[in-house]
């Protein structure tokens, strides 16, 4: 049994990689090792950010542990939100109110191209290791569905539903998360065989 702490306090982000892990694999929450601040994001690259979780947590907490940070990049908006994306309606990181600024920037523009970034950054046993996962899309004009969170309700993947018309298990085969958890959980498997625990 492989053992981490997610260092996040989302649950729809923990709900996600947890039907992407496989049983061997068991998540901890931030709750279960008594880290119950937001975690540092100080940095203009999702690289850097998911890096600077889970340093704070190896740091302060002395587990071994991953973070994730993830972005959507709208080719008209030069990128953003990106690493603002769950605040670029401001601090108050409404969903709703971050979604109504992307529609509105958007208004009468025919590029809609966009893409989620999610970038995991593993410390595991003094190392760091990165897993990036991509998926492309557009966003449309309205909201379509009631799964998901954040941005899914207007990103529109290539078959032509949005993430929020996805289930739960058909999002986490596809997702940019999911992508970045295959390389994580590829990674895990095979350190676990060379290693007898973590």
């Amino acid at each position: 049994m492989i053992a981490l702490v997610f260092a996040t306090n989302n649950q729809h982000k923990i709900d996600e990689i947890n039907v992407a892990l496989p049983q061997n694999i068991q998540i901890k929450s931030l709750a279960s090792i008594q880290c119950f601040q937001e975690l540092p994001e100080t940095h203009f690259t999702i690289e850097e950010n998911a890096e600077e979780k889970a340093t704070y947590v190896v740091e302060n907490y002395k587990v071994n542990c991953f973070a994730e940070d993830t972005g959507l990049l709208i080719d008209e908006l030069n990128g953003e939100p990106g690493v603002f994306s769950a605040r670029y309606a401001g601090e108050q990181r409404n969903n709703e109110d971050n979604i109504n600024l992307v529609l509105k920037k958007l208004e009468g523009k025919t590029n809609r191209k966009a893409h989620f970034k999610t970038v995991i950054a593993l410390h595991l046993d003094g190392k760091l290791y990165l897993f990036e996962g991509i998926l492309n899309g557009i966003i449309i004009h309205e909201r379509r569905g009631s799964n998901g969170f954040g941005y899914d309700s207007i990103f529109q993947i290539e078959d032509g539903r949005t993430l929020a018309e996805l289930t739960m298990e058909e999002k986490s085969k596809i997702s940019h998360r999911a992508i970045a958890t295959q390389k994580l959980v590829s990674f895990l498997n095979l350190y676990s065989i060379t290693n007898k625990s973590i």
